[in-house]
């Protein structure tokens, strides 16, 4: 009898035990499906109008409509993106604060000497959703309509041709970088406080080439106020598809920007996972796959798991390309 006892005592407490375990996974499987209850910040580390508020606006307004809550953009630049990025890391793990952000965040674990965040340690990648050429542009009184034909031209006027850029450490000025140091060219770098007045001085021949991204120097190509040599990706834009590779002239040249969701880590691995599903069922709606490639831009569907080897990986390539050019923030 006593052993009997024994026996059903110690069944007791396994079941006991299991449950006490099962009670909290139910609840937060239970609450994953419930996400969201209430609306939803996403955070933009940038002034509205660039390639990252574009992108947090489109599968804002997607997510919104397949979940029936609000999904609040909130721009919040500074401090080259880190005041921004800093807020999200921040936050409460609940998935209420959320972040859309970058190629900029993986230049700035470089960029910084010092920052009060690590992003590979401290963001929880959601899932990328775009990524985007920059183009390499020209005024149109600079005399060349090709990639090698820019080369030597720069090479016949070392630190006369003036690059400029979004500002010092962004996207466009490191993917000039790593054109000058894969083909020699002596350009100078004038930083600017975002790309559009970079564009207009582009436009107006204060400076004489950028790399800037395809969004927001598309419908000035179209309309003829600049020259595009060549595209940085690998492969050529379906929205600019005369334009060739800079990759096509320069063996091994490759570069984009890339935009993606995150969320404080922590955050439970069911709403990460609820996220990723929505946003990748939008990457394959016809319709918003249109509007991203309408701005020059190609959908890049994944898994969390993708989305954190892409950030770890060009993290370590930006490494490179700053550290030998020797940029800084401003």
């Amino acid at each position: 009898m006593c052993k009997m006892r024994r026996v059903a005592r110690r069944q007791f407490l396994r079941i006991a035990i299991g449950g006490a375990v099962a009670r909290p996974f139910v609840s937060r499987v239970a609450w994953a499906q419930a996400y969201p209850t209430r609306p939803v910040r996403i955070i933009v580390p940038f002034a509205a109008g660039a390639v990252n508020d574009t992108t947090a606006r489109l599968i804002g307004q997607w997510l919104m409509e397949r979940l029936g809550h609000q999904f609040i953009i909130e721009n919040r630049p500074g401090g080259g993106s880190n005041i921004g990025i800093e807020a999200v890391v921040r936050a409460p793990a609940d998935g209420y604060t959320l972040l859309v952000v970058g190629t900029t965040a993986a230049i700035n674990a470089t960029l910084f000497d010092k920052l009060n965040y690590n992003f590979i340690r401290d963001v929880a990648p959601v899932a990328s959703i775009v990524r985007v050429p920059h183009v390499m542009q020209v005024n149109l009184e600079v005399p060349v309509t090709t990639v090698p034909e820019f080369i030597a031209y720069a090479k016949a006027n070392p630190g006369k041709i003036s690059m400029g850029s979004g500002g010092s450490g962004s996207p466009a000025h490191v993917i000039g970088e790593q054109f000058k140091i894969m083909t020699g060219a002596n350009l100078v770098h004038v930083p600017y406080r975002g790309g559009a007045p970079a564009l207009a001085d582009l436009i107006g021949g204060q400076i004489q080439v950028a790399f800037i991204d395809m969004v927001a120097s598309i419908e000035y190509i179209r309309a003829g106020k600049l020259r595009a040599l060549a595209v940085t990706t690998a492969a050529r834009s379906q929205a600019l598809p005369d334009i060739q590779t800079i990759g096509d002239f320069v063996p091994g040249f490759e570069a984009s920007q890339w935009v993606g969701l995150h969320a404080p880590k922590n955050t439970p691995s069911e709403i990460v996972g609820k996220l990723n599903v929505e946003i990748n069922a939008g990457l394959a709606d016809p319709k918003l796959r249109a509007r991203f490639a309408d701005l020059g831009g190609s959908v890049l569907a994944g898994s969390p798991a993708d989305f954190g080897k892409l950030i770890a990986d060009d993290t370590g390539k930006w490494a490179k390309v700053i550290k030998f050019s020797g940029a800084k923030p401003e």
